[in-house]
């Protein structure tokens, strides 16, 4: 009697390696993010309630603060646009399993980047001012990314201190900068001259708005063609998904964090640009904080697809656009904004974990 060969050991499925335990796809994903976004307006609800105000009214205020004119929806497109550049490069940075905490930083030296080139740009060469700033601010948040990604490959620092701690760098640089060569003369505060009227962004015909969300939107779909439908894309979720497997198949590890981080860099550098050329024309102190660290908040809400960024920016940017509305009108602190979107990401997380 022949015995039965015994069959072959299933190889185990490697886990992904994203960040925070994050689940990526699955079935329901969007459904469970969207009844977190619910469930984070319900507790809002509740404290809103709590303090003595109506939710209903409140939440009306805040919808009218944020697209009840063409002047405050351009308003709110204006502050999604650098979570939407930022955002989408951190969740690149996050798919390829890279924790990069550093847009912050890439964002306010872009700025400087960006209103460098435009002070700098030659004036027989002005219908090129636009394009010369936007890519100055590019380089400068790549080159910034570069210096972080050198150090986590060279010197095996963890890329989140890295990352974090050049953010403070950054912001130290802009104050230099403005403290000398880039400074007003005589100005009561940290600024820089106001930049040639050739290198403001234009404005869209009907709204407060630069055309820097456009600019964004379609960056943003272009990363999800080159997640989904490139080698390089195919690479860094392979390198997401298990570093091991990743090194086995013949893909370069540093080469794909080189990559990612060099795009997300020049991603943010180019919402600072923007937010330089489009919003104050002129590079001031403190003007990119905050922003970094919202787009981690984006990325995340996002399910970490570019694609996915576009509604999760659109809904952080509207929603501080309209908190001042319901101040004003309600008597509802704009703060709870902050509130609103801490207690998202926590719900978002929440579904989204990866459970084992």
């Amino acid at each position: 009697m022949t015995e039965p060969t015994p069959s072959a050991p299933s190889t185990p499925v490697a886990k992904p390696r994203l960040p925070f335990g994050l689940e990526i796809s699955g079935e329901g994903l969007a459904l469970r993010i969207l009844l977190a976004v619910l469930l984070s307006i319900l507790c809002a609800a509740a404290l809103i309630a709590a303090a003595g105000h109506d939710p209903i009214s409140a939440f009306a205020a805040l919808i009218a603060g944020a697209v009840g004119t063409p002047h405050q929806i351009g308003v709110g497109l204006n502050r999604t646009t650098p979570y939407l550049l930022a955002g989408a490069g951190v969740a690149l940075c996050f798919r390829a399993g890279v924790i990069n905490i550093g847009a912050e930083g890439q964002i306010a030296v872009g700025g400087i980047g960006g209103a460098a080139a435009a002070l700098a740009w030659p004036a027989a060469l002005s219908p090129l001012a636009i394009v010369a700033a936007l890519v100055g601010g590019a380089l400068a948040g790549a080159l910034w990314s570069a210096i972080a990604t050198a150090i986590y490959l060279g010197r095996h620092v963890h890329e989140v201190l890295v990352t974090l701690l050049l953010n403070f760098v950054a912001l130290l640089l802009v104050q230099q900068v403005l403290a000398g060569p880039l400074g007003q003369t005589g100005a009561g505060f940290l600024q820089s001259p106001l930049l040639p009227r050739e290198s403001w962004l234009p404005r869209i015909p009907g709204l407060d708005a630069h055309p820097g969300f456009i600019i964004a939107a379609v960056v943003a779909a272009a990363l999800s063609l080159i997640l989904w439908r490139t080698p390089f894309g195919f690479a860094l979720r392979v390198a997401g998904s298990s570093r091991k497997a990743a090194a086995y198949a013949g893909f370069s590890l540093s080469g794909i964090t080189w990559g990612v981080m060099l795009l997300a860099g020049a991603l943010a550098g180019l919402a600072g640009a923007i937010e330089v050329m489009g919003v104050h024309h002129r590079l001031i102190e403190g003007f990119s904080l905050g922003f970094g660290f919202k787009a981690v908040t984006v990325a995340l809400l996002g399910a970490l697809e570019p694609l996915a960024v576009i509604p999760a920016a659109l809904f952080v940017g509207l929603l501080e656009a309209g908190s001042l509305s319901m101040q004003r009108q309600i008597g509802v602190p704009s703060a709870l904004v902050a509130v609103i979107e801490g207690l998202t990401m926590l719900f978002v997380l929440a579904a989204t974990v990866r459970r084992t």
